[in-house]
């Protein structure tokens, strides 16, 4: 783990921008980590793709992350210099009708980790699994080597309200699963899907180190407009005022 990734998980201040698993374009992937750097991320999140990891690496000396469902583009992604990987980000799968249940995320850890055993490893719980099934997979995974735990539910969520009070509906999926895993693993919790400038204090309140937000910034088209989008999640970050007993 980098040293500033690691403070800003401490500090319960990391963000890490998600360009998307499935997304391969070179040039919207880029557009995306250079917002990401211009703002103040901390971290990025690419797919597993050797050839992106090497134009990012030129782009940015942000730590790239890498996601996938599948180990085996783990080890070329990460020869071609990824600083951590990502065994998640499933939301882009759901609609296609592509679950991932329990035992599957957790064989998918294993796998993994036989293969890449140094690597700083992120792995998502499956929003779709209850929520006591959630946090028991969490601590099953953490048993299994991941470094970091990321909760999801964006696309679970339908929001019944405009403005701020539809942000918070659309985020209470992931707020929930981040409250109650963080209380439940000594790992770093990331809470990642339908996050916004509104909501990303409510998930460092409730117990995250830090959180991953996508589409808030890759569905914008202007560069100025991501950038923007990036430095008001950076901003609504340092508001929090972390207690410690």
């Amino acid at each position: 783990m980098t040293v500033e990734l690691q403070q800003a998980l401490a500090q319960h201040r990391a963000l890490k921008v998600i360009s998307g698993l499935q997304n391969f374009d070179p040039e919207r992937v880029a557009a995306v980590v250079k917002a990401a750097t211009l703002g103040g991320a901390t971290f990025v999140d690419i797919a597993a793709d050797p050839e992106l990891v090497k134009m990012v690496k030129g782009l940015t000396n942000l730590p790239i992350c890498v996601s996938a469902v599948e180990p085996a583009k783990f080890v070329q992604a990460v020869e071609a210099g990824a600083d951590l990987i990502e065994i998640g980000n499933f939301d882009s799968f759901y609609a296609q009708g592509r679950r991932f249940e329990a035992p599957e995320v957790l064989e998918l850890t294993r796998q993994t980790r036989a293969v890449l055993p140094q690597i700083l490893l992120s792995v998502t719980v499956p929003h779709i699994l209850e929520l006591d099934q959630q946090v028991a997979l969490a601590e099953e995974l953490v048993a299994a080597g991941a470094d970091i735990i990321q909760t999801e539910g964006g696309t679970s969520s339908q929001p019944r309200h405009p403005g701020v009070l539809g942000l918070i509906e659309k985020a209470a999926p992931t707020l929930a699963a981040a409250a109650s895993i963080s209380k439940a693993v000594s790992v770093p919790v990331l809470c990642a899907s339908g996050l916004s400038d509104v909501t990303v204090p409510m998930a460092i309140a409730a117990g995250a180190s830090g959180v991953g937000v996508g589409s808030a910034i890759n569905q914008l088209n202007d560069p100025v407009a991501m950038v923007a989008a990036v430095r008001r999640l950076v901003d609504a970050l340092g508001t929090v005022q972390l207690v410690v007993y």
